[in-house]
């Protein structure tokens, strides 16, 4: 009589009596103690052959080592992540889980890769783009050399008068531009500081150009414009008590040429400056913000408009876009704050007139004013310390002059966001390269 195998079953039997075949899904007992295990017989059996034998043995060793390489592995994590071994022997995890996570992060890190080399060609051909656009401007500025002297007299009348206002943050300022450029340039407290208020337009005549310095007040003019809240806080440091420090900021600067900040002065920062939302005139060079114009209770506009105070100014091509970290230039950030819906009319009848639809000021191009909260002026001023310049030559440079700086501006932009994603990727990577070789992640 044929001898016939034996061995025992689990308390889960991977072995099918009824079709003599072993299971080839046997998935095991659980661990009950490591690192052997306790197995208990509950019944024998017999199998057909040595195959079926060899073939038992070997489903129950490869499982009896993938669970004891899993428990391995959570005994090193474990131990390297909290400095001690884990409280009871059998918690482990599954093979497969953690062959599952390894397959993540492999996935993770060629994601990031892929978007930094995306990244990284999008940053290159940005800086080509600039460096075409840069030549393009460079032909320009030798057709307009022969101009250039003509157009210094607006700006030096406008140095000269914040050079007047010696006592002021904007005369130091000024000063230390106009005398002391190559020692201003590597100043870091002034770095962040756009210009002062009265420099950063320009207006089409001389009775326009009154109107709004004198409705703005000469400490508005006076007020230097910062992109961010960090350089607000370069401009003026404090002790302990919240005193002054008289050697540092502004103030130090004042010192090291012989002059002395006299009071308060303004400090703008555009960051925090609430910006328009309105969309902006299409085919229009300055960027002037689509406003809808007033109306009177018989749905006319009134006579003698002529346009909102904030469309009115003239910018510099670099302060028309990307100003701030949001893409915004000065009209919809620092001029808009500063005039809103301010109107402007011919004639002080045609103000008078339109009275029901001013609701933030108005002025008129022979003297008139009324503030935002509906108080005339009246009477006349004909000293102004501080007014802003004219419109001229340099200023009215071609359409295609003006795209071409706007479009190297909103370029510039681009780069710098880019910049921050391709930081932010490469973080991402650095801590998915980690996780794979097993290091902990603070």
């Amino acid at each position: 009589m044929e001898e016939s195998f034996r061995c025992p079953t689990l308390g889960s039997s991977g072995y099918d009596i009824e079709q003599n075949r072993l299971d080839s899904n046997f998935h095991g007992s659980k661990i009950e103690k490591f690192p052997l295990h306790s197995v208990e017989c509950s019944s024998w059996f017999a199998f057909d052959s040595i195959a079926d034998t060899l073939l038992y043995t070997f489903i129950y060793l490869r499982k009896l080592l993938r669970e004891t390489l899993a428990y391995a592995i959570v005994l090193c994590l474990n131990g390297s992540n909290s400095g001690h071994l884990p409280s009871k022997p059998y918690q482990f995890i599954c093979f497969n889980d953690l062959q599952d996570n390894f397959d993540s992060l492999i996935k993770d890190i060629k994601r990031h890769e892929d978007n930094l080399k995306f990244l990284k060609s999008q940053a290159n051909h940005l800086d080509e783009s600039i460096l075409d656009l840069q030549v393009r401007l460079g032909k320009y500025h030798s057709k307009d050399a022969a101009n250039e002297n003509s157009d210094l007299h607006p700006e030096e009348e406008s140095t000269q008068q914040l050079l007047h206002q010696e006592q002021s943050a904007a005369g130091i300022l000024c000063k230390v531009k106009s005398y002391h450029a190559i020692h201003a340039s590597n100043l870091s407290l002034i770095k962040d500081v756009l210009g002062i208020v009265a420099t950063l337009a320009r207006v089409d005549n001389d009775t326009l150009s009154r109107l709004l310095s004198e409705y703005l007040g000469l400490e508005t003019m006076l007020g230097i414009v910062c992109k961010t809240f960090d350089g607000i806080k370069a401009l003026e440091k404090y002790d302990g008590d919240g005193k002054i420090k008289d050697i540092a900021g502004l103030h130090g600067l004042g010192s090291s040429i012989g002059r002395k900040i006299d009071g308060r002065f303004t400090a703008f920062c555009l960051e925090d400056l609430r910006h328009k939302p309105a969309c902006c005139l299409s085919n229009d060079p300055q960027k002037k913000l689509a406003l809808l114009k007033p109306k009177l209770p018989d749905g006319k506009c009134p006579s003698g408009f002529l346009d909102f105070a904030v469309n009115m100014v003239n910018l510099d091509d670099r302060n028309l876009f990307c100003v701030t970290a949001g893409g915004h230039g000065l009209r919809e950030t620092l001029f808009y704050n500063l005039f809103s819906y301010l109107q402007a009319y011919k004639t002080r009848a045609d103000m008078l007139s339109a009275l029901p639809c001013i609701t933030h000021g108005a002025v008129s191009l022979d003297g008139g004013m009324i503030t935002k909260n509906g108080l005339f002026l009246l009477g006349s001023r004909e000293n102004f310390e501080v007014k802003f310049p004219l419109i001229t030559g340099r200023s009215g440079l071609s359409l295609n002059y003006s795209q071409i700086e706007t479009r190297i501006r909103k370029l510039r932009w681009e780069q710098h966001n880019i910049e921050q994603d391709m930081l932010r990727e490469q973080q991402l990577l650095d801590k998915a390269r980690a996780a794979s070789s097993g290091k902990p992640q603070v």
